[in-house]
């Protein structure tokens, strides 16, 4: 992601994700800045704090899209959580710390992969020599052995003898001739307590206690017998385990972290509270306020504003980590947040809702467009799937029909309308073939009258689409 410009991160987006310009430009300069500060003297770049962007728009028009490919695209941390998740400290679920953790967790597991790239090879060959000891117990060149059971073992000889049978076996190994042969290994883990008590929440515990309970709980050991090609996985992933430096890891990650990370904050007008603002003081003339979200809000504040975390990698500080919001707000608005809330999300990006054009362009631009999608599972049984122009407008043109006179859930209607088309397609697409029918084009009759009634149907629609 360093090496991207704004303009190559727009570029990037465009192909999963039709229209939203400013929002993809937000985010792309914002991205950008991270980079831009890691080239500023140190006592500068300490005072140079990102502008945290919230995005304003209808459900269903590319929001968490656009955050999910931007992960992808990202070699930083990142972490798309739900603001709805969080509850206030005292409360049963979620406090808002749990989302650095997460950060933090993101950040070692890259840093741990790309250490693990660079020592690939060392891992691979230790691997190969230990399943060649496992094959063949008795003679690897590093372990002489009694030929006859007479306590003298022969010396060049032996040693000979002993090295063919190894090179033999090795290239046997390159060449993968011996993948589904067995052999018996010990495996270790460590039990997950993250799952074992879940109910307890671990992950809220002080970080101190969560290592406490770790350790507390030995490691287990099992005999397996496994095939080679499942073992070399095993071998590998020891023999890497061996080679990797936690401490320098742990002390990247947070590193990283702390000046790469992003965080991407979901559904945050879940925890607005509508009316509160013009209300001062709690008066009669406004909403009465959920605790809880107001809680949440006050929770989340200092996170956003700048503070130290306490993870089991060590304390992590805030300040600089990218915060990036988004909610439909259809009930609360943006105003409705703490002012002090507000204040930390500077760039605010209104998302337009999608109409037919959009819809056309996101059925047949993205590389994961739906009618790509459908055309490539139908493949798979032999049936050829082919769309006029004229069926894509006519499902465009449904689908903004029904999000008008129903629901507004944006491009996720399409997903309804591409389903209801494909309804008696999908069932019985093997007879077909086995009947012989190896093609089929979807036309715009095709596609109304699948679709048209239950379009004009209210009562109907609100239960089909």
């Amino acid at each position: 992601m360093h090496n991207l410009t704004p303009a190559q991160i727009v570029e990037s987006l465009d192909r999963h994700v039709i229209g939203q310009a400013d929002a993809k430009r937000a985010v792309a300069v914002a991205v950008r800045n991270r980079w831009r500060r890691r080239q500023l003297d140190a006592d500068l770049a300490r005072e140079v704090y990102p502008k945290n962007i919230i995005m304003a728009g209808p459900t269903g028009v590319g929001k968490t899209e656009i955050a999910r490919r931007l992960a992808k695209l990202a070699s930083a941390p990142f972490i798309k959580v739900e603001a709805s998740k969080f509850t206030e400290v005292g409360y049963h679920g979620r406090d808002v710390e749990s989302m650095i953790r997460d950060l933090v967790d993101q950040s070692v597991s890259l840093v741990r992969a790309e250490q693990a790239k660079i020592v690939e090879e060392k891992a691979e060959a230790a691997a190969a020599e230990r399943l060649l000891d496992l094959l063949l117990p008795d003679a690897s060149p590093s372990r002489p052995t009694d030929a006859g059971g007479t306590g003298f073992v022969a010396t060049e000889d032996s040693g000979e003898s002993r090295q063919r049978l190894c090179d033999a076996m090795r290239k046997r190994l390159d060449d993968g001739a011996i993948e589904e042969h067995e052999v018996e290994l010990t495996i270790t883990k460590r039990p997950q307590t993250n799952v074992m008590f879940a109910n307890m929440g671990l992950d809220q515990m002080d970080p101190d206690m969560s290592n406490m309970f770790e350790k507390l709980i030995p490691e287990q050991t099992a005999r397996r017998k496994l095939t080679v090609a499942e073992a070399r996985t095993v071998l590998v992933e020891q023999e890497t385990e061996k080679l990797l430096n936690k401490e320098k890891i742990h002390a990247e990650a947070l590193e990283r972290a702390q000046n790469d990370g992003i965080v991407f904050l979901d559904e945050i007008d879940k925890i607005a509270t509508p009316g509160s603002s013009s209300s001062k003081g709690g008066g009669s003339g406004g909403v009465n306020p959920d605790v809880s979200r107001q809680g949440v809000q006050r929770d989340l504040l200092p996170i956003v504003e700048g503070s130290s975390v306490t993870t089991k990698y060590g304390v992590v500080y805030t300040d600089h980590i990218l915060f990036i919001a988004a909610g439909a707000f259809h009930v609360a608005s943006v105003s409705d947040l703490m002012p002090e809330l507000q204040g930390r999300f500077p760039i605010r990006v209104e998302l337009q809702a999608l109409g037919k054009a959009d819809f056309v362009r996101i059925l047949t631009e993205p590389k994961n467009a739906l009618t790509k999608q459908q055309s490539a599972l139908l493949s798979v049984e032999g049936l050829n799937v082919s769309f006029d122009e004229s069926a894509i407008e006519a499902m465009a043109e449904l689908a903004a029909q029904a999000n008008t006179t129903l629901e507004n859930i944006g491009a996720r209607r399409l997903t309804t309308i591409m389903e209801k088309v494909f309804d008696q397609i999908n069932f019985d697409a093997p007879e077909r073939v086995a009947d012989g029918e190896t093609a089929i084009t979807i036309t715009a009759d095709f596609v109304r009258g699948q679709v048209a009634e239950v379009v004009e149907d209210r009562d109907l629609s609100n239960f089909v689409l």
